[in-house]
């Protein structure tokens, strides 16, 4: 990874916010990790090293071509080949709703990692709800897709997570709810457009 060229990070709030949680050489494994933007950012800024699980051909093609350590694998498949404890955080960015075994991955992450971080597109938001009272699912920036073609299986909201978080016996250590890139403190579940949480096994 190229350490002298900024990454600028425009259009991806979430990825502000986790730089900021993540500590100065700590190990990460960021979980479909895309192009390698976040792993390139936290080497960066936090000189953190670790790996990338992805299973777009793509995408691991640009991983490999700008140096990002990446696995090709299919996450519903879970993390079987990493130890316990393997990493300082373990990631999962904007991939949360697209999972089909949610409860076992997020689950899998604090088995592998020593903290979680999400982030996904709250379901709760306002121009989400008011399109639903219209009688259509939701488009939006953050939920770009329709019905027909979404990778989406389980969207949830703010306060869904929480419950969830509650109910398996995890602890929320931060949460940040954003829109428009500017963070929501007023209402973040009706007001905010994405969360980002940074958890733990209580």
């Amino acid at each position: 990874m190229n350490a002298k060229t900024p990454i600028t990070l425009s259009g991806r709030p979430d990825f502000e916010a986790i730089a900021g949680w993540v500590k100065p050489g700590a190990s990460v494994l960021d979980l479909g990790c895309g192009d390698g933007l976040l792993l390139k950012v936290l080497h960066q800024q936090r000189k953190a090293r670790g790996y990338g699980i992805e299973i777009d051909d793509a995408n691991v093609l640009a991983c490999v071509q700008t140096g990002v350590n990446v696995i090709q694998s299919d996450l519903e498949r879970g993390l079987a080949g990493f130890d316990a404890g393997s990493f300082d955080y373990v990631i999962l960015s904007q991939t949360l709703q697209a999972m089909r075994r949610t409860e076992e991955i997020v689950l899998e992450m604090l088995r592998v990692g020593r903290q979680g971080i999400v982030t996904f597109p709250n379901f709760g938001y306002w121009g989400n709800r008011l399109q639903n009272l219209a009688g259509r699912m939701p488009v939006s920036k953050d939920l770009p897709y329709q019905w027909y073609d979404t990778p989406n299986v389980h969207l949830c909201t703010v306060n869904d997570f929480e419950a969830f978080c509650a109910s398996h016996g995890l602890r929320i250590l931060e949460r940040i709810v954003l829109h428009g890139g500017r963070r929501v403190s007023l209402l973040p579940n009706l007001l905010g457009s994405l969360a980002v949480f940074r958890f733990e096994k209580a």
